[in-house]
């Protein structure tokens, strides 16, 4: 073994040296050179370390000086700390260390920042997904400090202290925990204030197309009665209808989320546009955008409003609420314009085509564009033929009951009939008829004939006068990277459950996995960017290899390194330019807060 010096650049173009410990090995008849242990800068590591005696160790020579022997020299602790090495140097760079440090002047009861505690309660978000209980867990396997280099330690109750107490199932020192919730609650003061900095930060950096406003909900349920106030019974998409829940609302602009919205869990989708709107005009300054929403967003008094405030908008029509939908579809005879291949669709043996094409309107000055996806009409079709073949099944043993003579009267007859057709949506596909003691079944005339009709179309209304037609389409299916950010909220930062049961606290959690997402956004686009196929998610699963190590010298002193990671970690850390991994150093060595 022996040692080497890397140059690497820092801050302000000033170059560092730093010192590692290589060994030299033979494969397949080749020298080859890997890297045991990353000892640090070597200027800092001057005042330390004697290089020349850690050289003559390194071969097995013992020092005369301190009595420090080979066997002396030990590793005595290591952490994870990639992840939150990466997490920290994205915090700073979206602003929100600097947003919350003027937002947030410490007072003379804090021993730390409010940003530097906010930083921890994101950064686990990011990476382990807990509770404040489980937050400590974290905190033992991950190197989690302050700017000013000093670690947090989790804080454990002895068992003692559990019973006496009377919560034996808390864990976590009641102090520890209190200063997570502490602040949870300074964040949800200052998060009006935070989210129109991160926006203007944004805007400034990535140059945003701040006139297309892409805005969809989403539910997130609770165990137990929940929050007093917003948590309430309604459409649950998590499948959890028993469960009360919250709607939450997220506006994204060019990709990023700036902002997001919490609302009372019974409240339909088209009632939270007036407010995020009101949001996006006294906020952020918006005075026009295009707004870009699903179906479940239309009414006539949001167009209304839309109109009334100098806005635009691109949404979805629902089929089946309006037959003036199918009247559109029925229009669309002309010819049809191919719309550009996505990304997904391009990775497929066949692609699938998407063709559009605009049909008259029933109101002056509405554009109407019929759109045809040979993708949506496969599936659509796969699905009704299989509810085809259930209802079917079902219909055709209630007619040999019939035939048998089991089921006679014709009140029954149809109370069979009806609960068969209303599953799998039977009522869409079939009808039936029962006379003189015959129950017969067969394709409805109309509701069938409209299904086919519907199948891999959708209908797209905007009032944009100089918007193409293929550009619509476009934006509307930019709206499904909006159903991918809550994906993303829900299952990688696990959102749900939640188990708060403050109206503030829970909307504290939601921001908190909200800024989580917004490291996430900011890390997978700079993975992209450097044309590194690889997930945020794991990204951050292999910087876990960049871990800090504390070396005991034997000799009454201990040295911090850090190892480099694999090739892969090598290569995400370019991608997100850190190349100093040193974390600070505390003002006291060993310095630690609780």
């Amino acid at each position: 073994m022996f040692l080497r010096v890397v140059r690497a650049a820092g801050g302000k173009g000033v170059k560092h040296e730093y010192i590692r410990v290589v060994e030299a090995y033979r494969e397949h008849g080749k020298t080859r050179h890997r890297t045991v242990l990353n000892l640090g800068r070597r200027d800092l590591l001057a005042t330390h370390l004697d290089l020349a005696k850690l050289m003559r160790l390194l071969h097995g020579e013992a020092v005369a000086d301190r009595g420090i022997k080979r066997e002396d020299v030990r590793a005595v602790a290591a952490w994870d700390w990639g992840p939150m090495l990466a997490a920290r140097d994205v915090w700073r760079e979206l602003g929100l260390e600097a947003s919350l440090d003027r937002l947030a002047r410490p007072k003379r009861r804090d021993t730390t920042r409010l940003s530097d505690r906010a930083l921890v309660l994101v950064a686990n978000r990011l990476t382990a997904p807990g509770s404040e209980h489980g937050l400590a867990r974290w905190l033992e396997t991950d190197f989690v400090c302050d700017r000013d280099g000093r670690r947090w330690i989790a804080a454990w109750r002895d068992d003692a202290a559990r019973e006496i107490s009377g919560t034996p199932r808390v864990k976590v020192e009641a102090r520890q925990l209190q200063q997570w919730y502490r602040t949870l609650d300074q964040l949800l003061e200052r998060k009006a204030e935070i989210e129109r900095s991160l926006y203007l930060t944004l805007r400034d950096l990535f140059s945003l197309r701040v006139d297309m406003v892409f805005y969809d909900l989403t539910s997130t349920y609770f165990e137990g009665k929940g929050p007093p106030d917003i948590g309430a019974h309604g459409h649950s998409r998590d499948g959890k209808p028993r469960n009360p829940q919250v709607l939450v609302g997220l506006v994204l602009v060019d990709g990023w989320p700036i902002a997001h919205h919490v609302f009372e869990g019974n409240w339909r989708d088209a009632k939270t546009v007036p407010d995020v709107l009101r949001d996006l005009e006294q906020r952020f300054g918006l005075k026009r955008v295009v707004f870009v929403g699903d179906r479940g967003m239309v009414t006539s008094q949001n167009l209304d409003d839309l109109r009334a405030s100098g806005h635009g908008y691109i949404v979805g029509r629902n089929r089946r609420r309006s037959g003036e939908v199918f009247d559109y579809i029925k229009r669309a005879t002309g010819p049809w314009i191919e719309c550009p291949v996505g990304i997904t669709a391009r990775e497929k043996s066949t692609a699938p085509k998407t063709l559009v094409q605009e049909v008259a309107s029933n109101q002056p000055g509405m554009r109407v564009f019929v759109v045809h996806s040979e993708e949506r009409l496969a599936f659509e079709l796969a699905h009704r033929t299989k509810a085809m073949g259930r209802v079917r099944a079902r219909l055709e043993k209630l007619a040999l009951r019939v035939a048998k003579g089991r089921l006679k009267a014709a009140e029954k007859v149809g109370a069979a009939a009806a609960k068969i057709l209303a599953r799998n949506h039977g009522h869409r596909y079939y009808g039936w008829c029962y006379e003189v003691g015959v129950f017969r079944f067969f394709e409805h005339p109309v509701h069938f004939t409209r299904e086919q009709a519907y199948e891999g179309k959708y209908v797209i209304q905007t009032e944009e006068p100089n918007l193409a037609a293929v550009d619509a389409v476009r934006l509307y299916k930019e709206l499904s990277e909006v159903e991918r950010c809550f994906a993303c909220l829900k299952d990688v930062l696990d959102m749900r459950p939640i188990y708060h049961r403050s109206d503030d606290r829970v909307q504290a959690h939601i921001f908190v996995a909200a800024l989580a997402f917004l490291l996430h956004r900011a890390i997978e686009k700079k993975l992209k960017a450097a044309h590194l196929d690889i997930s945020a998610t794991e990204a951050l699963t292999v910087l876990k290899s960049v871990r800090v190590v504390d070396i005991d010298l034997g000799n009454g002193t201990t040295k911090r390194s850090v190892t480099p990671g694999t090739q892969r970690a090598a290569a995400v850390l370019r991608a997100l330019d850190i190349a100093d991994l040193q974390p600070p150093t505390p003002p006291t060595p060993g310095q630690t807060i609780v």
